[in-house]
């Protein structure tokens, strides 16, 4: 048989056998990364790429400790094969060292893998981008004008009910440790609240948007999300570190322990880890492992889990804040470097992590990296710095005195990182 029937003969049998194990439709995976844009450039293969500085990897992951951090660590994918660095401990009782294999929460890292389940309903023809939510669910938003693009681009103008649930730290926080919330319970938490602006006007970021992508994905696939996240994303990509739990409060399995900061200066941790949180829920929840966001991240980029047309929806931005530097797309960040080179991801904070996943979009290379603390933007920040060492590679300094602990885009840098929940300091 010739090489190009056995090869066609392969792939049909590979397709009976997905589509016998009903994944073919739930998981779409396209075989080509999406086309290049004027949004989008994916860069040719004889552009050059910076090797990553790991040092300076290394020194983020230093800040990150110096600036309240029990530890962090980082995980890069590039041509030159995989790299990885940690630092202090993942657990401060034992005195476990930070494991690069260790599982944590992602929080709002969640979104983009919500996103990508409600992107493929949309290229299924479940639903459309800019389809009124109350023609979806009806009744329940108080204003029409409301679409689904406008909920994954945060420009519903809907209230953040998270700022008054947490605006003192510690105590908000362990009101709802162990509290178990409905999907409306919280909508209504954020109606409570006056809204931030006018449908499509401007972005202003709020976990109530992604409350209201649950409710639309567990309409539309029948199933609870969970079992959306692991049939159309964890099963196909073969995420083994990487689970929706909710509102089990544990992390199975090796993982890594999260200290939440308290407002008052010098008031001790406190361990975070375990807790349901419901009051994120598909906003929020997921658990994962750098190795896993990796995966996840170049597997969106190169086009396995939406049409050509979905990623460039879903990669088509606008600015979050005067600096330019900052994007938003369909439940996606963008950040521009100060090398020039544009990275995808999301930022994740949730009660004892920091996390930044990000790749570039010809999905040639990636970063995962996470700080075991939260409600301390000068953590947050300094282990942005591993963004600028990791894709921008080592830069020369003019003088051996003028070399910093961490290169970062000082754009990035000269205000505290993007918060995804409230920060008190």
């Amino acid at each position: 048989m010739p090489l190009s029937s056995r090869r066609r003969l392969a792939v049909s049998t590979t397709l009976v056998a997905a589509l016998a194990a009903g994944l073919a439709p739930a998981a779409p995976v396209f075989a080509a990364p999406a086309p290049a844009s004027a949004a989008a450039p994916v860069r040719t293969a004889s552009a050059a790429v910076p090797a990553p500085d790991m040092e300076g990897v290394s020194a983020a992951l230093a800040a990150a400790m110096t600036n309240g951090a029990p530890g962090a660590m980082a995980r890069y994918v590039g041509p030159s094969g995989v790299q990885s660095r940690t630092a202090g401990v993942q657990d401060r009782v034992s005195g476990a060292p930070m494991d690069i294999h260790s599982r944590f929460r992602i929080g709002s890292v969640s979104k983009t893998f919500s996103t990508v389940v409600l992107l493929q309903l949309v290229d299924e023809g479940k639903l459309e981008l800019d389809a009124s939510v109350n023609s979806l669910l009806p009744g329940l938003l108080p204003d029409d004008r409301i679409t689904v693009r406008h909920l994954l681009t945060h420009r519903s103008g809907l209230s953040d009910y998270t700022d008054a649930m947490f605006n003192d730290t510690v105590p908000g926080f362990e009101a709802v440790r162990n509290r178990v919330f409905s999907y409306q319970e919280l909508i209504d938490l954020s109606l409570s609240e006056p809204r931030t602006g006018e449908p499509g006007v401007s972005y202003r970021y709020s976990n109530a948007n992604f409350v209201v992508v649950g409710m639309l994905i567990e309409k539309f696939t029948g199933r609870p999300v969970a079992e959306a996240y692991k049939k159309r994303i964890f099963k196909p990509l073969k995420l083994r570190d990487t689970s929706y739990v909710h509102p089990d409060t544990r992390i199975k399995g090796l993982h890594v322990r999260g200290y939440l900061h308290p407002d008052a200066a010098g008031d001790p941790l406190v361990d975070s880890t375990e807790q349901t949180v419901s009051w994120a829920q598909a906003a929020g929840a997921v658990i994962s492992s750098p190795a896993d966001l990796n995966t996840f991240t170049i597997a969106l980029m190169r086009g396995r889990l939406l049409s050509p047309a979905m990623m460039e929806a879903m990669t088509t931005v606008t600015p979050t804040d005067t600096t330019n530097t900052r994007f938003y797309g369909l439940g996606l960040r963008r950040y521009d470097l100060s090398c020039g080179t544009q990275v995808f991801g999301h930022t994740g904070t949730v009660q004892g992590f920091y996390t930044y996943t990000f790749a570039t979009r010809d999905g040639r290379r990636a970063l995962s990296a996470m700080a075991n603390t939260s409600n301390h933007g000068v953590a947050n920040t300094a282990l942005g710095g591993t963004l600028e060492a990791a894709f921008c590679g080592k830069k020369p300094a003019p003088a051996a005195s003028a070399r910093t602990a961490s290169p970062v885009n000082p754009a990035l840098t000269s205000r505290p990182a993007e918060r995804d929940l409230p920060e008190r300091h």
